[in-house]
């Protein structure tokens, strides 16, 4: 079997909840393994509903995006372009979205004071160097919106 980091596939990786009468507990990192080591962990966050932050990708940094508070959709476009994969994050439901390299990617906020952690297997100034970015809305507006269903 292909070891998940060789497929070069975006995924969303469940992640376990401990929950006892205390509260709770996330163990994100424990649960990546078979992708390569992550040397950096950010917050971003978005004041209300409704900002987009995209699109961009990178050459050889792999993302790891999870929500704690609030819930996001994100976009990614598959490889060739012109395809996109649309996945929900919420913190109601905890999971990693994984995006690989050559992947353009953003979200918008589905809700207000959404934040999201994110983690990467580059340095700050390894994914400068290695950024390629593009106009959210190069393929129009209808990826960001929600459709109703």
């Amino acid at each position: 079997m292909k070891d998940r980091a060789e497929t070069g596939r975006v995924r969303l990786v469940p992640i376990d909840c401990k929950l006892d009468d205390r509260g709770f507990l996330y163990q994100i990192y424990g649960s990546l393994g078979g992708y390569p080591p992550i040397k950096r962990v950010y917050v971003v966050g978005n004041h209300s509903k409704g900002v987009i932050r995209g699109f961009h990708k990178h050459r050889g940094e792999y993302k790891f995006f999870f929500v704690v508070s609030g819930s996001a959709k994100f976009v990614v476009e598959g490889g060739g372009g012109g395809s996109f994969d649309t996945f929900v994050l919420s913190a109601k439901q905890p999971a990693v979205l994984v995006v690989p390299p050559g992947h353009f990617h953003g979200w918008v906020s589905l809700s207000d004071d959404t934040a999201i952690v994110g983690m990467s297997n580059y340095t700050l100034a390894e994914s400068e160097k290695d950024d390629i970015r593009k106009d959210p809305f190069a393929h129009g507006k209808d990826v960001w919106e929600t459709k109703p269903r």
